[in-house]
């Protein structure tokens, strides 16, 4: 009885786990046709002067926005003038998460088991217990 329970949460698991992966190929699928239909609307808009204009109840309007990002491979250099011109409020440092968990899970492993004491306090360290699916080879 608790066998035929665990198969059929593991077919049910494995079917929302294919779901969500179409779901998100579909997304992709979406995006990408909206960002299309954007273009091509923001395109025939500024072709025709048209700023705005209302169809069925939705207002459509022509806005533009500035999109700023750092040089390839200059990225602390900006990070380092922001700083220096009293800008460094805009500046975050980040780790990966995935990162972050190899290295104290071998900071871990080289400390018999325990989180080093430079670290503790700092990092919040728990399992998490999941069920892994692929296929089988057989």
């Amino acid at each position: 009885m608790q066998t035929q329970n665990m198969y059929e949460l593991a077919e049910h698991l494995k079917q929302l786990r294919e779901e969500k992966k179409n779901a998100e190929q579909r997304l992709k699928e979406i995006n990408a046709e909206i960002e299309q239909a954007d273009y091509q609307l923001s395109m025939l808009m500024a072709e025709t002067e048209t700023q705005n204009f209302t169809r069925a109840g939705t207002m459509f309007a022509l806005t533009t926005k500035t999109r700023v990002s750092a040089m390839a491979g200059r990225k602390d250099e900006l990070y380092a003038a922001l700083k220096e011109n009293g800008y460094g409020d805009l500046v975050y440092e980040t780790v990966n998460a995935n990162s972050l968990s190899a290295f104290v899970k071998e900071q871990i492993s080289e400390n018999q088991d325990h989180v080093p004491d430079w670290l503790n306090g700092l990092v919040h360290v728990y399992e998490q217990t999941a069920v892994s699916v692929r296929k089988s080879t057989k």
